[in-house]
């Protein structure tokens, strides 16, 4: 009956955490809190914490890079910014659809806003116009996507499931090209701000 209780008590947690996420930029930390009690007593305990962890983290990144990327389209002054901003929508809807699917089929459950830092950063971006927007803007996706260079890059090494691993591995390319183009747009930014 115990043990009924608790499966009960979980459920309706689960339930509360889905809807009451939505509203709370602390979203993050409470999906993976979710997520480690439902994996609390499994065989695989620690292996889930450690994808439930990469996943939700990865998750709050791409809502980040997709959010700011509409803003780069709206506040954007250089074509390079904004076209930069569109390739970030782009590519991370796609990435979130097939990290949508991996957590799925991991019994994982992401969170449906950014994480605090990302909300953070994000709001911050907002405030900015004009030339510093896009220096913000690129600022941010070179920095941003360091981070996730590192998470993705500690995945495809150290994941033990073959899926996580195969999707780390899959994504890390793409990441590396935006971090690539970020750096150079961020340069060509910098340089027309000192001219100016």
């Amino acid at each position: 009956m115990k043990k009924l209780t608790s499966t009960g008590l979980l459920m309706g947690a689960l339930l509360f955490g889905a809807v009451s996420c939505n509203q709370n930029s602390g979203a993050v930390d409470e999906v993976q809190t979710t997520n480690e009690e439902q994996a609390e007593g499994t065989a695989n305990e620690d292996q889930m914490q450690r994808q439930s962890d990469f996943m939700t983290k990865a998750a709050s990144s791409n809502m980040l890079e997709i959010q700011a990327g509409q803003l780069a389209q709206q506040k954007g002054q250089s074509q390079q910014v904004k076209d930069y901003g569109q390739m970030m929508v782009t590519d991370h809807t796609s990435a979130t659809d097939k990290l949508k699917t991996l957590a799925q089929q991991k019994n994982i459950t992401l969170p449906d806003s950014m994480g605090q830092d990302h909300m953070s950063q994000y709001e911050e971006l907002q405030g900015k116009s004009g030339q510093e927007f896009d220096q913000a803007y690129m600022d941010l996706m070179v920095s941003s996507h360091e981070e996730s260079v590192n998470l993705f890059e500690d995945a495809a090494n150290n994941m033990e499931d073959p899926d996580v691993k195969s999707f780390a591995s899959s994504t890390l390319p793409t990441l590396q090209q935006h971090l690539d183009r970020a750096k150079t747009i961020q340069e060509n930014t910098n340089n027309s701000t000192a001219r100016n």
